[in-house]
């Protein structure tokens, strides 16, 4: 035989055995930075999988031998660039946040085309099948989650398209889209199924509004759930919902009433009266900020302060507060008060300094221009002492006289 010929054969076999060894190893995980894996998908023109994994997660772990299977590896290896990215490493923190992305459980499958843009995402049961089906679908343009706006669009309304679709709006920080289809989801349920296994789950991964009827059953069936699922747990889920809708930016409007019925709620469920009353304390002032009421706003704060024993900064930030954002000057005597407190208390002639000006603010606003300007030379002689700049002491004694 020509040996050449013979040598080229040998090439052959190698490159053969070699590529049927590498898909029995399972899937190739790429190592490195993210945008070379990125750039050598542009290069082999394939997509890219990511799974977001974590180190300690028991879950995420028990995946490896699966990836690891030769029928996963050679789906995976034919048709991705394959990489994992730890939740823990900043560099993964910084592309989930270009991406803008959210991470609800680990392990989280991400498929991206070659420039970066989500095509589908997948939380998987830990089988090979699953593992598999997730690319598949990854790969069909018509049935992945990025087809999802237009299908819910044309009318796709079954359960597990609804929650697919909530999941997916919740991975790329689309709180509107979640809050639409899953109120959606929960009216198209009856009742008896509120309390069910996939209920629960939806609770637990994708209810993120108090208002959703899933949500309004759980605070009034407590009982049920806990029953079931265990009182902290349920307590839990609850808590996550409540907290996420009051920090929301819908939460940013919400009215003092329902924001006060929030913090009923958190009691109810177990979180004690003044940590309950801690966490809706700044939303509820604000709301009533927004809807005009400051003597409601001061009367609030001032029930929390007689509860609490304030430090000096604490006091200075809440005068502050009411000085900056107050509508008018009902509030006033009551600020006004807190400074005096908050002046007898100070250790530091900076710390004096600050209050006495802020004193003088409420003073302004309160029609007092006398008791301000000595306010504000109080605050210009207490800055010097303590060698802080006094330039906004000069200017506030100015707009006083």
């Amino acid at each position: 035989m020509n040996r050449k010929f013979f040598n080229a054969i040998l090439v052959v076999v190698w490159l053969t055995l070699g590529s049927a060894a590498a898909q029995a190893q399972g899937v190739q995980f790429r190592t490195g930075a993210l945008n070379a894996v990125f750039e050598a998908a542009r290069k082999a023109k394939k997509p890219v999988f990511v799974e977001v994994y974590s180190e300690t997660c028991h879950v995420c772990q028990s995946f490896i031998p699966t990836f690891a299977e030769p029928k996963v590896g050679k789906f995976y290896n034919s048709r991705f660039i394959s990489t994992k990215i730890d939740i823990s490493s900043k560099s993964t923190l910084a592309f989930l946040d270009k991406n803008h992305l959210f991470v609800p459980s680990l392990p989280l499958f991400l498929y991206m085309d070659a420039a970066g843009n989500l095509m589908h995402m997948a939380m998987s049961n830990n089988s090979a099948d699953e593992v598999i089906r997730h690319g598949t679908t990854a790969l069909s343009p018509a049935i992945r989650a990025s087809s999802m706006h237009k299908r819910y669009e044309e009318g796709e309304r079954s359960p597990n398209f609804l929650i697919d679709y909530g999941m997916y709006a919740r991975v790329t920080r689309d709180t509107a889209t979640n809050i639409r289809v899953m109120n959606e989801y929960a009216t198209r349920q009856t009742a008896t199924t509120y309390t069910n296994p996939t209920n629960w789950l939806v609770l637990q991964k994708l209810i993120l509004d108090v208002d959703n009827p899933l949500f309004q059953y759980l605070m009034g069936h407590l009982d049920q759930f806990i029953r079931t699922n265990g009182a902290e747990q349920v307590k839990t889920v609850a808590e996550n919902i409540l907290m996420s809708s009051l920090y929301s930016s819908r939460g940013n409007l919400y009215p003092a009433a329902k924001i006060s019925s929030i913090r009923n709620q958190l009691q109810q469920i177990g979180i004690e009266g003044r940590v309950a009353s801690n966490r809706t304390l700044l939303p509820e002032v604000n709301a009533y900020f927004r809807a005009g009421q400051a003597t409601k706003a001061a009367s609030r704060m001032d029930d929390h302060i007689a509860q609490n024993q304030f430090s000096t900064p604490e006091y200075l930030y809440v005068i502050r507060l009411f000085n900056r954002k107050s509508p008018d000057a009902s509030d006033a005597p009551t600020v006004a008060r807190w400074a005096m407190k908050a002046i007898a208390q100070a250790k530091s002639p900076a710390e004096q300094a600050d209050l006495y000006f802020e004193l003088a603010e409420v003073y302004r606003r309160g029609g007092k221009t006398a008791e301000a300007l000595k306010a504000a030379q109080k605050s210009n002689e207490l800055a010097k002492t303590a060698r802080m700049d006094t330039k906004r002491n000069t200017e506030q004694i100015g707009r006083l006289k």
